[in-house]
């Protein structure tokens, strides 16, 4: 039996009344997330604080639409945001196809009735600039993101992306590209402080 991170008491404030989809989407990724390539073994034991909560604090970032979580993987952010935004449409768009199982499973499992998985690469999706804003997490660096993720984003729409600490030269190395693909106002927000040991930081930006 794997040993999974103990669910912290911040963990029910944040997800309210779906914490029970949060708690076995959880159990399941500690459980069978390392040899379906997922996480890596270190994972486990900082499942909630590192990853999930991570995720779903900035679920509140969201007005209810439609939005695409890029390179989904494991279902970070996406799948968690799904189940902390049931009244937000989800796209999840991954190419590799055990990661694209994984996924649907998952929201078969949890009964999500509110997510789309698309096997794609962001660069070959041919939904054109439909979707009310985009996300991603851990998926590259902001110069390499903005070409692939703003143009799935309608006029008006916003990208809110989960970065590292280097979130502010991220957004001065991609100067250009923002330019380029029409993104404005992009800033770094920090949400979940006073929740949250490491409050969760995002690039935010609106897609002209």
């Amino acid at each position: 039996m794997i040993e999974i991170e103990t669910e912290p008491a911040v963990a029910e404030v944040i997800f309210g009344d779906r914490i029970d989809l949060a708690r076995r989407f959880t159990d399941a990724l500690g459980q069978h997330g390392e040899e379906r390539g997922l996480i890596g073994p270190l994972e486990p034991p900082r499942l909630w604080s590192r990853h999930i909560l991570n995720s779903a604090v900035i679920a509140p970032l969201f007005s209810p639409g439609r939005v695409g979580d890029v390179g989904s993987g494991a279902g970070l952010p996406g799948l968690v945001l799904a189940i902390a935004r049931p009244d937000v449409e989800w796209v999840l768009i991954e190419p590799m196809e055990r990661r694209v199982t994984w996924l649907s499973e998952q929201v078969d499992a949890l009964g999500l009735s509110n997510v789309e998985v698309v096997r794609a690469r962001a660069e070959d999706w041919k939904g054109g600039a439909a979707l009310d804003a985009v996300t991603a997490r851990a998926v590259s660096a902001l110069r390499t993101l903005v070409p692939i993720t703003a143009p799935l984003v309608r006029d008006g729409g916003e990208l809110i992306l989960l970065k590292g600490a280097s979130a502010s030269n991220e957004i001065e190395a991609a100067e250009k590209q923002l330019r380029k693909f029409r993104v404005t106002n992009a800033r770094i927000e920090m949400v979940g402080e006073g929740l949250l040991a490491e409050p969760s930081r995002v690039v935010r930006a609106t897609v002209r």
